[in-house]
């Protein structure tokens, strides 16, 4: 191993949440204004997933005053405290970029089917855990 592969081994962030094209995203950032620092949240919806290992990327879409805003995120980076899943969208695309051109009902993507027992699986792993 050369030594950029150890720096970027002991930066891959270990517990990241399944998440792929089309599901609904909240990214919680780190900002560091100043000498003080807060979260800020950026939710959208997942149109693209580029690149592989430490270099992986996601772009994240939302509407804001009627305008479209992308913002691409590294996986890894060290500004990214937590990425939550809100909704898995049903798309058979990798890549959405057909979204940029729709508007208003026709950027709505169909909700992925999870069965019950999955569901209720999660909810009760999560409220032991509490």
């Amino acid at each position: 191993m050369n030594i950029i592969d150890v720096i970027e081994k002991e930066q891959i962030k270990k517990a990241l949440p399944q998440f792929s094209v089309g599901d609904q995203v909240d990214v919680s950032l780190k900002i560091i204004e100043g000498d003080k620092e807060r979260i800020q949240v950026f939710s959208g919806v997942v149109i693209a997933r580029n690149g592989g290992g430490f270099k992986e990327t996601f772009t994240v879409r939302r509407i804001v005053q009627g305008e479209g805003v992308e913002r691409v995120f590294p996986i890894h980076s060290p500004q990214i405290t937590d990425i939550k899943v809100i909704k898995s969208g049903k798309v058979r695309r990798a890549k959405l970029y057909y979204m940029r051109e729709r508007t208003a009902k026709g950027t709505r993507l169909q909700e992925k089917y999870v069965k019950e027992e999955t569901r209720t699986a999660g909810v009760a792993s999560s409220e032991e855990q509490k």
